[in-house]
């Protein structure tokens, strides 16, 4: 099975499963290894990575980079997102002393240039503005965008864990169009269900990604009731369907909702991306994905 591609923007299509790379540094891959690693997503069709500069305490862009500065060719086979925004406490910037957010202009574009940097890129496809932030000038932001799209160095824009409100806001000041909104989804966390993002995706026609697909793997070890009747489903759902595991039922009721989900798949293991990919041929009946959505809810549709 080869992963779909999915359009974003005119001239901008994703694959529909996504890599994720925040922990790219706790695999412990060689350059050599990682860059087979990324060949063998792209074999299967998972063409997009994502990144933060953030991932693994500011590391994990440049390990990305490096492997791919061993077959260069590979750049214009995939697509890079990445996101900014984010100042975590660090050795690295011993003068911080909390941490916080900063969206001002020259945050951002420095951001991106250290992003280029790092992915030894001389373009970013998505550029996403990681969390909202209670001090926030969209003007700043649409300032930044502009340099960054017009210089070339950035395609196209974004955001992540956005509310409707908050997407609307930052979307009045801008020139583009931003592209998609990155936030956690999965059967065990609905929080985008019950906030409008859903009905405002659909409504946008803005296909989301969803960080946390499978919720942390709380799902394969779960400790609460909620988890526990959503396993059990799950379980059930899997025999009807004739598969062996669970992560591939989670997967489908994520690939079979009208919005387009994108799930980025986080994990070091091959077989585990390639689950992923598989799902997009499972067809589940309505009756099945509402079975998942009651168990997570713990109550019946009204």
């Amino acid at each position: 099975m080869i992963s779909q591609k999915i359009q974003l923007a005119k001239n901008l299509s994703l694959s529909r499963v996504v890599h994720g790379e925040m922990r790219l540094l706790e695999w412990d891959l060689s350059n050599q290894e990682l860059l087979g690693f990324i060949q063998r997503c792209i074999e299967i069709g998972v063409t997009t990575f994502d990144h933060a500069d953030i991932y693994g305490d500011y590391g994990c862009e440049k390990k990305f980079g490096d492997a791919l500065k061993l077959e260069s060719s590979l750049r214009n086979k995939i697509e890079i997102i990445t996101k900014c925004g984010i100042k975590k406490l660090s050795d690295k910037f011993p003068s911080r002393v909390i941490g916080h957010y900063d969206y001002s202009y020259s945050h951002i574009v420095e951001s991106a240039e250290t992003s280029l940097k790092n992915l030894n890129t001389d373009h970013i496809d998505v550029f996403l503005l990681h969390r909202p932030a209670p001090f926030f000038n969209p003007e700043e932001v649409a300032k930044a965008f502009n340099e960054l799209h017009q210089s070339g160095k950035v395609l196209y824009f974004g955001v992540s864990n956005f509310t409707p409100i908050q997407f609307q806001s930052l979307q009045a000041h801008l020139d583009q169009r931003l592209v998609t909104n990155q936030v956690e989804i999965s059967p065990y966390n609905l929080e985008h269900f019950d906030n409008g993002n859903i009905d405002f995706f659909l409504k946008e026609e803005i296909k989301p990604m969803a960080w946390s697909p499978l919720a942390g793997g709380s799902l394969f070890n779960p400790q609460d009731e909620k988890a526990h009747r959503l396993v059990s489903t799950l379980k059930e759902i899997a025999e009807e369907l004739g598969l062996e595991h669970i992560d591939s039922v989670i997967y489908a009721w994520l690939l079979n909702h009208p919005i387009q989900i994108l799930p980025i798949v986080g994990s070091g293991k091959f077989e585990r991306i390639k689950t992923a990919v598989d799902a997009l041929q499972i067809n589940m009946n309505l009756e099945q994905w509402y079975k998942i959505w009651v168990a997570s809810k713990g109550h019946r549709v009204p």
